[in-house]
């Protein structure tokens, strides 16, 4: 599987990139539409989309680099070279994190409900961006068999993809891209539900991703480590616990306080 979708000869265009820009701008649209409902001004939401997604690149990629500096402290010019892989998501959630954090607070609005609207593209944008691992060859799992392969009845193109080198991996990156389109479902009913409060899909977002990336990234071959242990694997228990407490704590108090989908209890932002 070629990792270039288009050679022009003086520019290449690389998959990874088309399949990372595709899911930033479908999970973009649907944070926007989602906004709309509550009459947060476009230009406000889109600035806030755009701060997030570079400053969350950046993240991403000093994150992967700190940990692979073995590698690029002896080759400084890759670390640039985004199109050739290398966003750890981790770092792109604690950067773009930050970013919301300073955004909504300086607008003086809720962060809780803004990250309510922001998870849900954020999630349907990853389970996109993870294919562009895919026609990359990498964020693979271990060796196994075309046999193996064929029991899970994927199409051929998969089966063919994760042939590297003459030797077939499991599909790590479409089973985390699974994971995270069927919680972009679970979310999106969720949240439509009459009693959501707010902060509540955040929190089911942190405990869903935390949960899924656990399992998988102990089938993956290339994971960041810090000594012995899988720094995702950290980092996801880390979002499990923080969802839990944080769900627990907003499920205190009526039914009919602090409701996510309440037209009344929304914040004027003057942008």
């Amino acid at each position: 599987m070629s990792p270039i979708l288009l050679d022009l000869g003086f520019i290449k265009i690389y998959w990874y990139s088309v399949m990372i820009l595709l899911g930033l701008f479908i999970g973009g649209s649907l944070i926007i539409k989602e906004s709309k409902k509550f009459k947060i001004p476009e230009d406000y939401i889109i600035n806030l989309i755009l701060y997030t997604i570079v400053f969350g690149i950046i993240g991403a990629r000093l994150y992967y680099v700190l940990f692979e500096w073995s590698y690029y402290s002896n080759n400084l010019l890759d670390i640039f070279k985004v199109w050739e892989g290398g966003l750890a998501i981790h770092g792109g959630i604690i950067f773009g994190l930050i970013v919301i954090i300073i955004y909504t607070r300086k607008y003086k609005v809720n962060t809780l409900r803004m990250l309510d609207i922001i998870v849900v593209g954020l999630i349907i944008g990853q389970s996109i961006g993870r294919w562009g691992n895919f026609f990359n060859g990498e964020a693979h799992g271990p060796m196994t068999t075309l046999s193996f392969l064929e029991s899970l009845h994927l199409p051929n193109f998969i089966i063919e993809g994760m042939k590297i080198n003459g030797i077939y991996y499991q599909p790590t990156f479409l089973y985390e891209s699974i994971w995270c389109f069927i919680g972009f479902i679970i979310l999106l009913i969720f949240r439509r539900r009459k009693y959501c409060k707010i902060g509540q899909t955040t929190a089911l977002y942190a405990i869903w991703y935390g949960i899924g990336r656990f399992f998988i990234e102990g089938l993956r071959t290339d994971s960041l480590m810090f000594f012995n242990l899988r720094i995702a694997q950290i980092v996801s228990i880390l979002l499990i616990v923080i969802g839990i407490i944080l769900f627990i704590i907003k499920s205190k108090g009526s039914v009919f306080d602090n409701l996510y989908n309440d037209k009344e209890n929304i914040d004027e932002i003057r942008f």
